[in-house]
């Protein structure tokens, strides 16, 4: 995962709407936005727009079905941006882990 992937998908989890709408999709499988908008305190166009800042990010995919848009959250793009995580602080780790030894020797 690039620096530039991992930056969206920071940006989309800034905002506290789309990530209660990212656990929303989490929980139902899929949802219209319609659905969506009926649980938080936003209009439908609103969660329209976020829908497409977490679609751009990766983190949710759409699929038409007849005259609806459905929603549903890509769980293996936080899993891997977790994984890169994980890997930077290992390696802050082991950075911290010399400097101590300098440090002491």
């Amino acid at each position: 995962m690039s620096i530039d992937d991992l930056d969206g998908v920071f940006a989309a989890l800034a905002d506290p709407m789309r990530r209660q709408l990212l656990d929303e999709l989490v929980g139902r499988g899929e949802a219209s936005a319609s659905a969506l908008a009926v649980v938080v305190p936003v209009s439908r166009q609103a969660v329209l727009k976020h829908l497409n800042v977490l679609d751009d990010a990766g983190l949710v995919t759409a699929r038409r079905s007849g005259r609806e848009v459905l929603y549903r959250a890509r769980p293996e793009r936080l899993q891997a941006t977790a994984a890169r995580m994980s890997e930077l602080a290992a390696r802050w780790d082991e950075r911290l882990d010399q400097i101590k030894r300098i440090a002491e020797s």
